[in-house]
C-alpha cells in the first residue's frame, strides 16, 4: 500500500531585508512538492508594520508575545487543509509563538526549524561589542535589556525578553520538536533545559550542484573570500595572514563590500598584498570563482546561523579553510572537507593556506554525502515521521 504523503504547513514571518531563511523556506517548500506534499505557505511580512495605524503598532508589544489573529488563522488553516505537520521557521514580529498554541490545540505535531540563537539570546548572535557574548544563557536575560541586544534598543529588547520569559514559563518551548541545522545548533538549544534532547533533530540546509567539477590540478593558484568587509567577517585577519605570507602568497580574490572596504584596499595597497577586489558579484559569478579556486577561506569571529557559502563551496568539491567556533566550524571536517585555524590566529591561517592542496574529491564526496535535495528531502521526511508517532 502506497504511504499518503504529509500535507505541511509551513509558517515563515519575512524580515524586511530579505535573508537566507527566506531562501530556505522557499527551497524546502518546492522540494516538498516535487516530492508530492501538499503545502501551505502561511507567511507575515515585518514590512506591514510601516503601514500600520498609530493604534496598531501601540498592540505591537503585545501582539509580538502573543498573536490572536495568528492562533485563530493557524486552526482555521488546519482544519479546512487538513494539515499533519505544522514547519515553522520565523515568528518575530507578527506572527508570534501563538502559533505553537493553535497547532498543539489541534493536535498537529509542530517542528520548529532554528535558524538562528534567538531562543537563547534576544539578539540572536551570541555576539556583543566586538566578542562573542553567552551572558544570557549564563547571567540570564537581564543582560540584553542592560546592553539593549536587539537592534540596539532597550525598549525593543525588553519585549524580547518578556516574550522569551512568557513562553518559557508555559513551558511551550518543551512541547515542540526542533531543527537544528548543526550539532553546535542543537548543543546550545539544549542549554534551555525545557527541551529535551530526543525533540531535537539535526539536518543542514541543502543547494543544488550548479557548476562544473574541477579537478584540483587543472585549479588556479588562488583562494576566495566572499563576504561582507567587516571585523565579524574575519577579513582584517585574513588580510594580516596574507601580509605575513609576503611575496610567497598566492592571489586572494575577495568578493564582497562592506564598512571596510576602503580599510582593505588602503592596507593592501600600503603593503603590496597579491589580493585582487572585486567588489559586489552576484552568487552565480562568485561560485565560478569558487570552483575554479584551492579553497574558500571563512575566518569568521562569530558563531554564525548556518553558512550556505560553505555549502555551495562543498558542491563543486572546492574546501573551506575556516575558523574553528560556531556553526561553520561544526560544518567543516578537517583534512576531508577543509582546515580550520583557531579563530583569532594569523600563524594558524597562515598554515592552513599553506597545507591546503588536493581535498577536492573528498569534498566532493562530503557534498554527496550530506548536503544534495534528495538527502535532505530523506532526512526532513524522518523528522516528519518521528514526530507524528
Amino acid at each position: 500500500m502506497k504511504e499518503k504523503k504529509q500535507n505541511v504547513l509551513i509558517v515563515h514571518n519575512y524580515y524586511q531585508i530579505p535573508g537566507g531563511e527566506d531562501t530556505v523556506v522557499a527551497n524546502e517548500k518546492k522540494m516538498l512538492e516535487d516530492h508530492g506534499h501538499k503545502v501551505v505557505l502561511y507567511s507575515r511580512n515585518n514590512s506591514e508594520i510601516k503601514e500600520m495605524s498609530k493604534f496598531q503598532k501601540l498592540k505591537l508589544p503585545f501582539t509580538t508575545i502573543f498573536n490572536p489573529r495568528t492562533y485563530v488563522d493557524i486552526k482555521k488553516l488546519i482544519k479546512k487543509e487538513k494539515i499533519d505537520i505544522v514547519h515553522v521557521h520565523n515568528t518575530l514580529n507578527l506572527i508570534s509563538p501563538a502559533v505553537y498554541y493553535a497547532a498543539l490545540s489541534c493536535k498537529v505535531p509542530v517542528v520548529q526549524t532554528i535558524h538562528n540563537f534567538r531562543l537563547l539570546c534576544p539578539g540572536a548572535t551570541f555576539y556583543r561589542d566586538g566578542r562573542i557574548c553567552e551572558d544570557c544563557v549564563q547571567h540570564g536575560l537581564k543582560c540584553a535589556v542592560k546592553h539593549g541586544c536587539y537592534r540596539e534598543s532597550k525598549a525593543q529588547t525588553l519585549i524580547c525578553v518578556v516574550s522569551m520569559m512568557f513562553h518559557r514559563m508555559t513551558g511551550i518551548y518543551g512541547k515542540i520538536n526542533y531543527i537544528c541545522l548543526t550539532e553546535f545548533n542543537k548543543k546550545k538549544l539544549l542549554e534551555l533545559k525545557q527541551i529535551k534532547e530526543d525533540k531535537v533533530f539535526v539536518k543542514p540546509n541543502f543547494v543544488e550542484c550548479t557548476e562544473k567539477f574541477i579537478p584540483a590540478e587543472q585549479r588556479k593558484d588562488q583562494f576566495v573570500f566572499a563576504g561582507r568587509l567587516d571585523k565579524l567577517k574575519g577579513i582584517d585577519i585574513l588580510l594580516e595572514a596574507w601580509k605575513q605570507m609576503g611575496e610567497k602568497a598566492p592571489k586572494l580574490i575577495v568578493c564582497g563590500t562592506g564598512p571596510m572596504e576602503e580599510w582593505c584596499r588602503k592596507f593592501s595597497a600600503e603593503n603590496k598584498i597579491n589580493v585582487e577586489f572585486k567588489g559586489f558579484v552576484p552568487n552565480v559569478e562568485a561560485l565560478k570563482i569558487i570552483a575554479n579556486s584551492k579553497a574558500l577561506i571563512l575566518p569568521t569571529q562569530w558563531y554564525e546561523g548556518f553558512p550556505m557559502s560553505i555549502v555551495e563551496a562543498f558542491s563543486v568539491g572546492t574546501p573551506v579553510i575556516c575558523s574553528d567556533i560556531g556553526n561553520a566550524g561544526s560544518i567543516v571536517e578537517d583534512g576531508v572537507s577543509g582546515y580550520k585555524f583557531k579563530v583569532h590566529s594569523i600563524k594558524k591561517l597562515v598554515l592552513a593556506v599553506r597545507k591546503c592542496s588536493g581535498l577536492c574529491e573528498s569534498t566532493l564526496a562530503e557534498y554527496q554525502k550530506n548536503y544534495t535535495e534528495e538527502i535532505n528531502y530523506r532526512q526532513l521526511i524522518g523528522v516528519y515521521k518521528k514526530v507524528r508517532k
